[in-house]
């Protein structure tokens, strides 16, 4: 069995938190970051110290693997750490916490499709759970191996190296891609070819295609294209079982979709490898514009007219007033909607002054003059300054604010959810009146819950809650852990009581599994534990995600011990 991989690795990873070993606050923003968490009651002295891998005692590995396949593992801290926890709130406080309670006893790096099946053959056999393992980014629970005593081991298949643009279809616009193949990867693949994927998550650096299929991931496009759905042709799938590989189409209606069976299957019924990717040509035009309304109410309207409208905004995210005031784009007495439109084909002169006009009908206010900046040739990137730019910002580099806000024992988190434009209104104030009540009774202090849209279709939008709460003023990160907890059972509660969805791009993983299980029908779960169990016998894969495997039952996922 290898310590160490023979070929080169990827960048090192942060394994405790959010980002690159090498990738730190800048003292502004660290600066920026205690100040606020010191607002909450938070003293700097409670921070934990970042952790090293010395400090983990971890379990010895319980198994061993055959020699055909001892050249892909690896039993190194570092790589047992890193596969061990995505990067939830509840990941990052027990890595402060050096409290690792399920590594993996392995972690495989395959080489190769014939690798991937080596491993669940094995894995088969000798009743390992295999947990599939792209970039790590997981804020569900969807990559640990907490997955109970019923297995004499867990691997974590890493799939680093199958991260190539294998063939390009010019003609159909379309690419077969590896699914280890990291967001900026697959993107620089594509560049010479003058053709993008154009799905940008927030986690874009640190997360791979198959794991964005696996999740069904949400992107860039906040109408339209807003799920990796969207833009899968078709998908190859190795799984104990044999591998499955689907047709090439455009559509079809040729019964139910295989693809949509593995789209969002979260790993339970095989891994992905590659899949055929519909594409797009690289934009070169773009518009924008940064609009105020006086109320939460004005502006959902006019979001909902723009929704119906068929203009089909690239970007048209909703900051209501609070949300406007953390991102750093408003003062809180105005909602701030950021607008925008980009095409490979054509101006947008027209699309973004209708939008205006629909807006202007709402009492929407914006500058003029930068919108038609924005429209010259020269456009000197309005689309980039200004409130759009300023919220970006904050949106890439939140993930790094967070981490150190956990140390700091403060508890900041958020959730999403989708529902109908009828009952948007009873779901906004559902959820900030029952998230704060929660947060009232569990952490003894009010908390200011706010929102944004993140996509918006024709007949609702996804509303994006954030919030956050004093978890411990004594140092005790398990305080703040425990409080996490309940606040996420609540938050799960309140939103499918509501008639949401528990999730709408973040996967369901074991954190949000209560909800799924609440709002999906039994009969449903039953057809995919026989899907399961046609594809993966043994029960082998990612038990515990989704649903549990026939006749091994894994429980809630271990957050406290």
């Amino acid at each position: 069995m290898a310590e160490t991989a023979t070929l080169s690795r990827r960048r090192t990873l942060r394994f405790y938190g959010w980002g690159y070993a090498d990738d730190a606050l800048s003292p502004e923003e660290e600066a920026r970051v205690r100040s606020v968490a010191i607002r909450f009651g938070s003293q700097a002295p409670v921070e934990t110290t970042a952790p090293r891998e010395s400090d983990f005692d971890l379990r010895a590995p319980r198994i061993t693997a055959p020699s055909d396949l001892a050249s892909m593992m690896s039993v190194t801290p570092y790589d047992r750490l890193t596969h061990s926890l995505g990067k939830s709130f509840a990941d990052i406080a027990r890595m402060f916490m050096r409290d690792v309670r399920h590594p993996p006893d392995l972690v495989a790096f395959p080489k190769s499709e014939q690798d991937v099946a080596a491993v669940l053959d094995w894995a088969s056999r000798a009743n390992v759970a295999v947990i599939p393992f792209g970039g790590g980014s997981s804020v569900a629970g969807g990559v640990e191996p907490d997955v109970g005593d019923g297995y004499a081991g867990a691997v974590s298949v890493d799939l680093q190296y199958l991260h190539k643009v294998l063939e390009v279809d010019k003609t159909s616009r379309a690419a077969r891609i590896q699914a280890g193949a990291l967001g900026p990867e697959l993107e620089d693949q594509l560049k010479p070819h003058g053709l993008t994927l154009r799905h940008f998550p927030q986690s874009l650096q640190h997360s791979t295609l198959g794991g964005w299929i696996a999740t069904r991931s949400g992107g860039h496009y906040a109408s339209l294209y807003t799920h990796i759905d969207d833009f899968v042709e078709s998908t190859r799938t190795v799984t104990p079982a044999g591998v499955m590989e689907t047709r090439r189409l455009p559509g079809s209606g040729a019964g139910p979709s295989p693809d949509r069976l593995i789209i969002g299957s979260e790993g339970i019924l095989g891994v992905i490898v590659d899949a055929w990717m519909r594409l797009q040509d690289r934009p070169v035009h773009q518009a924008s514009a940064s609009i105020a309304f006086p109320t939460m109410a004005t502006a959902t309207s006019a979001v909902r007219a723009l929704s119906q409208s068929g203009l089909f905004p690239s970007n048209c995210r909703l900051l209501d007033p609070a949300e406007a005031r953390n991102n750093g784009v408003g003062d809180g007495a105005a909602a701030i909607l950021v607008l925008g439109f980009e095409s490979a084909d054509h101006p947008l002169d027209a699309w973004i002054r209708r939008a205006l006009e629909l807006v202007a009908d709402h009492h929407g206010m914006y500058d003029a003059e930068a919108v038609a900046r924005a429209l010259e040739p020269s456009g000197g990137g309005e689309h980039r300054k200004g409130a759009a730019g300023q919220w970006r910002n904050a949106f890439i580099r939140m993930p790094y604010y967070r981490d150190l806000m956990v140390a700091l024992g403060v508890i900041t988190d958020t959730f999403e959810t989708s529902i109908t434009w009828d009952r948007f209104e009873t779901l906004y104030e559902g959820v900030r009146e029952g998230t704060s009540k929660a947060i009232r009774e569990i952490c003894g202090h009010d908390a200011i819950v706010s929102c944004r849209f993140t996509h918006i279709y024709p007949d609702g939008p996804a509303p994006y809650f954030s919030y956050s709460a004093l978890g411990t003023a004594t140092g005790k990160l398990s305080d703040s852990l425990a409080k996490w907890r309940d606040i996420k059972q609540a938050t799960n509660e309140i939103v499918v009581d509501l008639g949401g969805t528990v999730t709408h791009h973040h996967s369901v993983g074991r954190d949000h599994r209560s909800g799924y299980e609440r709002q999906s029908p039994p009969l449903f779960r039953t057809a995919l534990a026989a899907a399961k169990t046609s594809l993966d016998p043994q029960g082998i894969l990612n038990p515990g995600v989704l649903i549990d495997p026939a006749g091994r039952p894994i429980g809630a996922r271990d957050v406290l011990g």
